[in-house]
């Protein structure tokens, strides 16, 4: 499995950060999948979040680990996937978004996670940096 979607799927709740203007937006995700070796995260293409995406795809990503005193930071690009067979993977994954969109829609979009930089980080050691 991609490391990255494993330690995300380890964190449950992770934030997404995205430039609106000049400022910062953060809101909670839990949708991650993976397809063909990639991490995937998603949204509905009529929110906020997606219109930010779109203008500036630089993203952040942070949650902390259950067990407490670690978190995870991803720095990504994400680039638009529109295909019915990520959409799909994405409906059928856990963390998915069952029951709020359909493959194929026409609303609900995919993202693929580029130009990943991902490091946990902890209380009581030095960053670790994840590979997917």
């Amino acid at each position: 499995m991609n490391k990255i979607v494993e330690e995300l799927k380890k964190v449950g709740v992770f934030y997404i950060a995205t430039a609106d203007g000049d400022g910062a937006r953060v809101r909670p995700f839990s949708s991650v999948t993976e397809y063909e070796g990639e991490a995937y995260l998603c949204c509905g293409n009529f929110k906020e979040v997606y219109r930010q995406i779109k203008a500036c795809p630089r993203i952040e990503l942070c949650g902390m680990y259950p067990t407490g005193g670690e978190w995870l930071r991803v720095a990504a690009t994400a680039v638009e996937d529109d295909r019915i067979e990520v959409q799909r993977a994405m409906l059928a994954d856990p963390t998915g978004p069952k029951g709020l969109y359909e493959a194929g829609d026409g609303r609900f979009v995919t993202f693929r996670l580029t130009e990943i930089d991902a490091r946990r980080f902890s209380f009581s050691r030095p960053p670790e940096k994840i590979e997917a």
